[in-house]
């Protein structure tokens, strides 16, 4: 179901915006860049054209859950994270948990003049970044990996396990594809 807010439409996860040359689409692609030795890299340009103007080309940027990976979420984006941490029961051991190991290592980032971000070295270490950097448009937020780590993580995945994955998730009949 579709909710009005202003001039946002927004479903459970995903937010489309209206704007008067048509719909902003959200962040998806794969761009790779450099980084240089003060941990700075271009954030690309496609990625940037569907950042909502809310988002004031600020972020917060977090460690990846599972994955040694990091987390890139637009201002606009990560108030609705801290919408859902607010909810988060502090009492609860596992509600500590889940705001401890993910706000522990947020922090708040802006793109520079020339439209670089400065990743933390914390960060860069965790997430074992080199040289290069591959960003990930996933909706909502961005993912932020080093070319050899991802491609380890894709190593781990087969075809026929997406297959299942992308059955179980979507929900699609894939045995009546018409094949």
């Amino acid at each position: 179901m579709w909710e009005i807010v202003g001039t946002t439409l927004k479903s459970r996860n995903l937010a489309i915006f209206n704007t008067s040359e048509g719909i902003l689409p959200s962040f998806k692609g794969q761009y790779e860049h450099s980084i240089d030795d003060k941990g700075r890299v271009a954030f690309p340009a496609k990625l940037r054209k569907n950042l909502n103007p809310d988002a004031q080309e600020r972020f917060t940027i977090v460690r990846g859950q599972s994955e040694e990976c990091l987390y890139l979420y637009p201002e606009n984006e990560w108030q609705a994270v801290e919408e859902k941490l607010s909810k988060v029961n502090s009492f609860s051991k596992k509600g500590r948990l889940v705001k401890r190991y993910l706000l522990r290592f947020a922090e708040d980032l802006s793109l520079d003049k020339q439209n670089r971000i400065a990743l933390p070295s914390d960060h860069i270490e965790y997430s074992a970044i080199d040289s290069k950097v591959v960003f990930i448009g996933m909706g909502e937020h961005i993912e932020i990996w080093s070319p050899a780590k991802l491609e380890e993580a894709d190593e781990n995945v087969s075809a026929e396990s997406i297959e299942e994955i992308f059955e179980q998730v979507l929900g699609g009949d894939l045995e009546n594809d018409g094949d």
